[in-house]
């Protein structure tokens, strides 16, 4: 046929093919099939492909395609990224996508970095720390052997353990802290060693003493003011801590008068809130108020004590395990076995170390000491974070 007579034929048949239902017109596709051969059918395949799977990442303008990225989770990002070269781009540049996930995740945020491809990096490692800690498979252990007698008390700052009982010391003022069997707290002077008030009160040992400043204002302290938090059995007292060491408790703090419920040995203060576990659960303090604000209901078959307390994750231990808590749920969300030992009393016999991971992990913080016990073979039990695989 003369290729002016095929156009003619051609429009005239396209006339009647756009005339017909769809029910007619799928009718006269699969005719046609069955008369091709294999060049037409060749021909169609490749065109199919085109028409039918438009690349619309390729197509739309890129903020466009970062408002639709951000309706779908990471995992089936992590999938479209396998999809070709230019997918992988494009989702791989969506800072404000990775950025989210990792917050989701409980990770901290630096949003001063904005080079999309390092939150992505920073999500897959954020994605594979959360899976070692909800298979219980974070951490490692270790010991420290050396003692020739049973260690009681360990204090561990600065990336430094000590063997020492319940202190605190800033450099600035010059001052060192100990709680004490004898039911004072003492002041003393760092660089002199010597004792420079003894602050009375407590009905019990002191089992915990924490020196802080103060970042909220109240009628009591104002931001910037030093101050002495020590816990015993039944309370917590908050005493201001200045150049000028005579000092009053400002208040005292405790969860219930019912005597048969006890603190445990542990206490969380960070200039803005006061935490302490205890039977009853984790007690939250507002330290401007000292408001309650928070109480962290613990199963009634565990009997938990705190280790941690963050804006993310709260670290828990009993006899047998080490618990890392989610804050956001309150549920507990990874465990880690612990070897037979004696939970003193007094609780100097276990702490935590870092703690900055507990506001949330950052891909550098979730590093070095999580936890440190004595045993009774005079060792020094540690459980540590796991390298990144």
């Amino acid at each position: 046929m003369e290729r002016k007579d095929f156009e003619t034929w051609l429009d005239n048949i396209s006339v009647t093919f756009l005339s017909l239902t769809d029910l007619q017109k799928n009718e006269t596709l699969d005719h046609l099939i069955s008369l091709s051969g294999a060049v037409q059918l060749r021909h169609l395949s490749n065109n199919l492909e085109t028409l039918l799977k438009r690349d619309f990442l390729k197509l739309l303008p890129l903020e466009l395609s970062f408002y639709l990225l951000k309706w779908l989770d990471p995992q089936t990002l992590l999938t479209c990224c396998l999809v070709s070269k230019q997918w992988n781009k494009v989702i791989s540049a969506c800072t404000e996508v990775w950025q989210t996930a990792c917050k989701n995740l409980g990770w901290q945020i630096d949003d001063s970095v904005q080079d999309a491809l390092h939150w992505k990096k920073v999500y897959l490692k954020a994605i594979l720390r959360m899976k070692q800690l909800e298979d219980h498979e974070a951490f490692e252990t270790s010991s420290l052997i050396g003692h020739s007698a049973r260690v009681y008390a360990l204090y561990y700052k600065d990336g430094l353990l000590c063997t020492v009982f319940s202190v605190d010391y800033n450099d600035e003022l010059d001052i060192l802290v100990s709680g004490s069997a004898d039911f004072t707290v003492k002041v003393w002077a760092l660089s002199a060693g010597t004792c420079l008030n003894t602050l009375t009160g407590h009905t019990e040992w002191v089992t915990k003493v924490v020196l802080q400043k103060c970042k909220v204002k109240s009628l009591l302290h104002s931001p910037g003011d030093y101050i002495l938090l020590s816990a015993d059995k039944y309370e917590i007292k908050i005493w201001p801590i200045g150049r000028e060491i005579n000092c009053k408790c400002l208040k005292t703090l405790s969860v219930s008068e019912d005597r048969s419920i006890c603190l445990q040995p542990r206490l969380h203060f960070d200039g803005k809130y006061i935490v302490c576990s205890s039977a009853l659960g984790l007690y939250q303090w507002d330290f401007a108020s000292y408001d309650i604000l928070r109480v962290i209901k613990i199963p009634e078959t565990a009997n938990l004590a705190l280790l941690g307390f963050g804006d993310v994750f709260a670290l828990l231990f009993d006899n047998r395990y080490l618990y890392i808590m989610d804050l956001r749920t309150e549920s507990l969300i990874s465990r880690w076995p612990l070897p037979e030992y004696r939970k003193s009393k007094r609780g100097s016999s276990f702490l935590a170390g870092e703690a900055s991971w507990l506001n949330g992990l950052d891909g550098h913080n979730d590093t070095g000491l999580v936890f440190a016990t004595s045993m009774p073979d005079h060792s020094i039990h540690l459980v540590l974070w796991k390298e990144h695989g």
